[in-house]
Protein backbone atom coordinates (compact mmCIF):
# COMPACT_ATOMS: atom_id res chain seq x y z
CA UNK A 1 0.00 0.00 0.00
CA UNK A 2 3.16 2.10 0.74
CA UNK A 3 4.01 2.11 -3.43
CA UNK A 4 0.81 3.24 -3.91
CA UNK A 5 0.66 6.29 -1.70
CA UNK A 6 4.03 7.17 -3.17
CA UNK A 7 3.40 7.05 -6.84
CA UNK A 8 -0.22 8.75 -6.04
CA UNK A 9 1.98 11.67 -4.33
CA UNK A 10 4.29 11.37 -7.62
CA UNK A 11 0.88 11.34 -9.61
CA UNK A 12 -0.53 14.41 -7.81
CA UNK A 13 2.51 16.42 -7.98
CA UNK A 14 3.15 15.96 -11.58
CA UNK A 15 -0.31 17.02 -12.36
CA UNK A 16 0.43 19.84 -10.58
CA UNK A 17 3.51 20.91 -11.92
CA UNK A 18 1.50 20.44 -15.71
CA UNK A 19 -0.57 22.49 -14.36
CA UNK A 20 1.05 25.32 -12.98
CA UNK A 21 1.39 28.49 -14.84
CA UNK A 22 5.04 29.52 -16.10
CA UNK A 23 6.56 31.87 -13.11
CA UNK A 24 8.74 33.93 -15.52
CA UNK A 25 5.44 35.10 -17.10
CA UNK A 26 3.75 35.65 -13.98
CA UNK A 27 6.41 37.21 -12.86
CA UNK A 28 6.41 39.63 -15.70
CA UNK A 29 2.79 40.05 -15.25
CA UNK A 30 3.02 41.01 -11.86
CA UNK A 31 5.68 42.99 -11.94
CA UNK A 32 4.82 45.20 -15.17
CA UNK A 33 1.45 45.61 -13.41
CA UNK A 34 2.57 47.10 -10.17
CA UNK A 35 5.24 48.65 -11.53
CA UNK A 36 2.54 51.10 -13.48
CA UNK A 37 1.08 51.06 -10.11
CA UNK A 38 3.76 52.23 -8.07
CA UNK A 39 5.29 56.15 -7.81
CA UNK A 40 9.65 54.67 -7.57
CA UNK A 41 9.28 51.83 -10.20
CA UNK A 42 11.12 49.08 -9.03
CA UNK A 43 9.35 46.10 -7.45
CA UNK A 44 10.43 42.96 -5.28
CA UNK A 45 7.78 40.26 -5.28
CA UNK A 46 8.30 37.62 -2.88
CA UNK A 47 8.48 33.90 -4.09
CA UNK A 48 5.12 33.14 -1.78
CA UNK A 49 3.82 35.94 -3.20
CA UNK A 50 4.75 34.75 -6.48
CA UNK A 51 3.34 31.72 -5.83
CA UNK A 52 0.18 32.91 -4.65
CA UNK A 53 -0.27 35.09 -7.53
CA UNK A 54 0.20 31.69 -9.80
CA UNK A 55 -2.08 29.75 -8.41
CA UNK A 56 -4.89 32.61 -8.23
CA UNK A 57 -4.40 32.83 -11.90
CA UNK A 58 -5.03 29.82 -12.09
CA UNK A 59 -7.50 28.59 -10.57
CA UNK A 60 -9.41 31.76 -12.05
CA UNK A 61 -8.88 30.16 -15.73
CA UNK A 62 -10.04 26.95 -14.35
CA UNK A 63 -13.16 28.97 -13.08
CA UNK A 64 -13.89 31.23 -16.22
CA UNK A 65 -13.03 27.72 -18.63
CA UNK A 66 -15.53 26.13 -16.93
CA UNK A 67 -18.22 28.47 -16.73
CA UNK A 68 -17.53 29.27 -20.73
CA UNK A 69 -18.03 25.89 -21.30
CA UNK A 70 -21.37 25.22 -19.65
CA UNK A 71 -22.26 28.63 -21.91
CA UNK A 72 -21.07 26.75 -24.48
CA UNK A 73 -22.54 23.64 -24.36
CA UNK A 74 -26.26 25.54 -23.27
CA UNK A 75 -25.81 26.96 -26.96
CA UNK A 76 -25.36 23.24 -27.77
CA UNK A 77 -21.85 23.46 -28.72
CA UNK A 78 -18.88 21.60 -28.39
CA UNK A 79 -16.20 24.95 -29.01
CA UNK A 80 -15.53 27.17 -26.91
CA UNK A 81 -15.83 31.05 -28.74
CA UNK A 82 -14.63 34.33 -27.31
CA UNK A 83 -17.80 35.49 -26.87
CA UNK A 84 -18.54 32.34 -24.31
CA UNK A 85 -15.82 34.02 -22.60
CA UNK A 86 -16.91 37.63 -22.01
CA UNK A 87 -20.37 35.74 -21.26
CA UNK A 88 -18.88 33.97 -18.87
CA UNK A 89 -16.75 37.09 -17.19
CA UNK A 90 -19.89 38.59 -17.07
CA UNK A 91 -21.92 35.44 -14.95
CA UNK A 92 -18.14 35.53 -12.62
CA UNK A 93 -19.59 38.90 -11.95
CA UNK A 94 -16.08 40.35 -13.71
CA UNK A 95 -17.89 42.67 -16.24
CA UNK A 96 -15.24 45.28 -16.19
CA UNK A 97 -12.90 42.91 -17.75
CA UNK A 98 -15.20 42.30 -21.00
CA UNK A 99 -14.07 45.66 -22.81
CA UNK A 100 -10.43 45.97 -21.86
CA UNK A 101 -10.24 41.83 -23.20
CA UNK A 102 -12.33 42.56 -26.10
CA UNK A 103 -10.31 45.54 -26.86
CA UNK A 104 -6.84 43.21 -26.31
CA UNK A 105 -8.64 40.63 -28.92
CA UNK A 106 -9.29 43.35 -31.61
CA UNK A 107 -5.47 44.62 -31.44
CA UNK A 108 -3.95 40.75 -31.55
CA UNK A 109 -6.44 40.12 -34.58
CA UNK A 110 -5.06 43.10 -36.45
CA UNK A 111 -1.31 42.08 -35.75
CA UNK A 112 -2.15 38.57 -36.57
CA UNK A 113 -4.00 39.89 -39.46
CA UNK A 114 -0.95 41.59 -40.93
CA UNK A 115 1.22 38.85 -39.86
CA UNK A 116 -0.62 36.63 -42.04
CA UNK A 117 -0.58 39.17 -44.90
CA UNK A 118 2.83 39.33 -44.75
CA UNK A 119 3.44 35.46 -44.64
CA UNK A 120 1.02 34.50 -47.60
CA UNK A 121 2.79 37.27 -49.81
CA UNK A 122 6.56 35.58 -48.51
CA UNK A 123 4.85 31.80 -49.36
CA UNK A 124 3.42 33.37 -53.04
CA UNK A 125 6.55 35.25 -53.51
CA UNK A 126 8.79 32.09 -52.60
CA UNK A 127 6.60 30.14 -55.14
CA UNK A 128 6.64 32.16 -57.81
CA UNK A 129 10.38 32.28 -57.61
CA UNK A 130 11.02 28.65 -57.32
CA UNK A 131 8.19 28.25 -60.22
CA UNK A 132 10.85 30.42 -62.21
CA UNK A 133 14.02 28.40 -61.35
CA UNK A 134 12.55 25.51 -62.36
CA UNK A 135 11.15 26.68 -65.75
CA UNK A 136 7.36 27.15 -65.37
CA UNK A 137 5.49 30.22 -65.51
CA UNK A 138 4.93 32.03 -62.25
CA UNK A 139 1.02 31.55 -62.08
CA UNK A 140 1.42 27.89 -63.30
CA UNK A 141 2.65 24.92 -61.96
CA UNK A 142 3.45 23.98 -65.55
CA UNK A 143 7.02 23.66 -67.72
CA UNK A 144 7.43 26.57 -70.33
CA UNK A 145 10.01 24.73 -72.05
CA UNK A 146 7.27 22.20 -74.25
CA UNK A 147 10.67 20.90 -76.21
CA UNK A 148 12.37 19.53 -73.10
CA UNK A 149 13.06 15.27 -72.84
CA UNK A 150 11.53 13.50 -69.51
CA UNK A 151 15.71 12.13 -69.49
CA UNK A 152 18.48 14.42 -69.96
CA UNK A 153 20.86 14.01 -72.42
CA UNK A 154 18.03 11.94 -74.63
CA UNK A 155 16.62 14.08 -77.52
CA UNK A 156 12.65 14.26 -78.06
CA UNK A 157 11.04 11.52 -79.60
CA UNK A 158 9.54 12.98 -83.31
CA UNK A 159 7.06 9.98 -83.06
CA UNK A 160 8.65 8.42 -86.36
CA UNK A 161 10.78 6.01 -84.76
CA UNK A 162 14.00 7.70 -86.90
CA UNK A 163 17.16 8.54 -85.08
CA UNK A 164 18.30 12.18 -85.74
CA UNK A 165 20.93 13.28 -84.18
Amino acid sequence: MILIAQDSDLFMKRMGEAEELPRTIVRRVVKDKLSRCSEDGEISINKDALLAFSESARIFIHYLSATANDICKESKRQIISADDVFKALEETEFPEFVRPLKASLEEFRKKNAGKKAAVSKEEGDETNKRRKLEGGSPDKGESSNKDESPIKGESPDNGDGSDSQ
